[in-house]
């Protein structure tokens, strides 16, 4: 059996010693001093326009709006208090994060009560933060004030960040953060779990901005940011504006509605902004793949994107390989595909690919995987899963252990990943139990991610969630390759599939709920036969049930990925609206 200090995956050292004090907000300062009239922050708006209006703020404007916020949120709420931002995808956003983290407070990014089906994740999470004072924008300020009414929660302040005066902050005496302060609460998505507000210090948000920084190729002067993903999500910050503010370079953000109803317009920011970097779940590679029209792409020039970052669910190599044919003539490289890992619980960034170089693709024997070892497979007959590799930990460390007794387990067995390093947070906000069974496990503070995974040939592989296994009669399945399975017949919408277990009296059933594709008629029955045959041969299961939805009705979480949680609560309690075949 290995000890833990045998079988750990290390990075190299990164100190964060020199940035004591620091916060992302004196870090604004700072390059606002040195850059001034530079272009920090452009926000393409496509509210009232299709081609997009570009609002932009320099370093200095920013600093100073940031500035103004964070003197008149330090009147309403003391250091320490929360601040919650409760607002759309917009440079007003921006603001009010860094302007709360200024004056002290503890930031909460949230989302506009405006954002469809998730209100009460809103109010639910407004309700845990308890924030003092809720900044927004003056146009939905009344919006925001009656829906805090309607939910019964009390804030004593609420200030639109638009309405307030810029001023030059640069002489005052701001806050200078302690390294363990509290900069925000990361509330979790919910694609495994009900939210939970992940408790980020200045030093965990800084350690994990300078690894992303060295990790994506981010440099003052030569590269910029561009991103689609919501603020108030892990990636979305730290890519937004956590590496900018450290780095100091300029970031570029639209709505994610923007990129929904048209993917093109991500792919033309990307082509506009020299030296790119942005990321994506895997669903947005396939996306921009099938929807990007062969006129949108002679106008793309992507031959100076430096790095784009698939993360946040597993990767599909058939969706790099996709994406790369579909872009390939617009001059986009194949060594900027770079594969990650990470979550909330490490402010983001765990692991991520060699840069130069395209992501290593490994296959094994699905059976094999599934029993928990990672072998290639035995013949040309064998059932194969191919895994794309997340690369190497970025200034921390990685252990695979098994997850009932957090014994470490050699290379090329699966188990559940845990992760140590000054990026990983403290805990749950008010919650001391999950956080005790989570955070600060064994010798070395090891935070126990929930996430399956092996270690193979110095390199990490996602293989799946604890909470998603589909276990039926003893034997593992990954619910991604049952769901790849059923999207590949030509009436289920790509990326809508959902597969998970439900409980019955003889032991647990797979079912799969999916999306139809949309097509003017389709022989249900018959498409459900071939589905349940299909699922028989290549995985060696029975669905308990078929559960058809019309498109673009998955219960997803509020970053756009498919929640089976969501769904299998939705399936057991009969609110899953659709048509059963089983």
């Amino acid at each position: 059996m290995k000890t833990i200090s045998e079988s750990v995956l290390v990075a190299p050292a990164q100190n964060c010693d020199s940035l004591a004090g620091a916060s992302l907000a004196t870090l604004l300062g700072q390059w606002a001093r040195r850059l001034g009239d530079e272009i920090a922050l452009t926000f393409l708006d496509y509210r009232t326009t299709s081609d997009g209006r570009a609002v932009n703020l320099t370093w200095r404007e920013l600093d100073d709006r940031v500035s103004a916020t964070a003197l008149r949120a330090a009147e309403l709420a003391s250091p320490g208090e929360r601040a919650a931002i409760v607002a759309g995808q917009s440079v007003d956003y921006v603001v009010a994060f860094l302007g709360a983290i200024r004056a002290g407070l503890v930031a909460v990014p949230l989302f506009a009560p405006t954002l469809p089906g998730h209100s009460g994740r809103l109010a639910a999470t407004l309700a845990d933060c308890a924030p003092q004072v809720v900044l927004t924008t003056s146009a939905i300020q009344d919006e925001v004030a009656d829906f805090l009414v309607g939910q019964g929660i009390e804030v004593p302040s609420v200030l639109p960040v638009d309405s307030l005066t810029p001023v030059d902050g640069a002489e005052r005496a701001w806050h200078r953060p302690e390294p363990d302060e509290l900069a925000y609460l990361q509330y979790t998505s919910g694609s495994t779990r009900s939210p939970a507000g992940v408790l980020l210090t200045h030093h965990n948000v800084l350690a994990n901005a300078r690894q992303a920084c060295g990790a994506y190729g981010v440099q003052s002067g030569t590269t910029s940011t561009v991103s689609w993903l919501p603020l108030f999500h892990d990636m979305g910050l730290i890519l937004g504006i956590g590496a900018p503010m450290f780095c100091g370079v300029a970031s570029v953000l639209m709505d994610p509605i923007a990129f929904l109803e048209r993917p093109g317009r991500w792919l033309r920011a990307l082509s506009a902004s020299p030296g790119a970097i942005s990321a994506a779940p895997n669903f947005a590679y396939a996306y921009s793949a099938s929807r990007v029209t062969e006129d949108e792409k002679s106008y793309l020039e992507l031959s100076r994107v430096v790095s784009l970052i698939n993360g946040s669910e597993p990767v599909l190599p058939a969706t790099i390989a996709r994406f790369q044919e579909a872009f390939g003539d617009c001059g986009l490289r194949p060594e900027v595909h770079r594969a990650s890992y990470g979550l909330a619980e490490a402010t983001v960034l765990v692991s991520v690919t060699d840069e130069g170089s395209p992501s290593r693709q490994v296959r094994f024997d699905r059976d094999r995987l599934a029993s928990g070892a990672a072998v290639p497979p035995a013949g040309p007959s064998a059932a194969v899963t191919t895994l794309v590799s997340c690369g190497r930990p970025v200034g921390q460390r990685i252990l695979v252990v098994n997850p009932a007794t957090g014994v470490p387990l050699p290379d090329g067995a699966v188990g559940e990943i845990w992760v140590s390093g000054p990026n990983v947070g403290q805990g749950y906000w008010r919650r001391p139990e999950l956080s005790a069974a989570t955070f600060g496990l064994a010798s070395g503070g090891w935070l126990a991610t929930g996430d399956l995974g092996v270690l193979f040939e110095e390199e990490l592989y996602m293989t799946g969630r604890l909470k998603d296994l589909v276990i039926v009669d003893g034997r593992n399945h990954y619910p991604q390759d049952i769901e790849q399975t059923v999207e590949a017949d030509p009436s289920v919408r790509p990326h809508s599939a959902a597969a998970f277990a439900v409980q019955l009296d003889n032991g647990e059933a797979p079912v799969v709920v999916l999306e139809l594709a949309r097509q003017a008629a389709v022989d249900l029955p018959a498409v459900v036969r071939a589905l349940r045959g299909v699922v028989s041969i290549e995985h060696g299961l029975k669905l308990h049930d078929v559960v058809f939805l019309p498109p673009g009705t998955v219960p997803r979480t509020s970053s756009g990925k498919i929640s089976r949680a969501l769904c299998r609560q939705s399936y057991v309690d009969g609110t899953l609206t659709g048509r059963r075949l089983g």
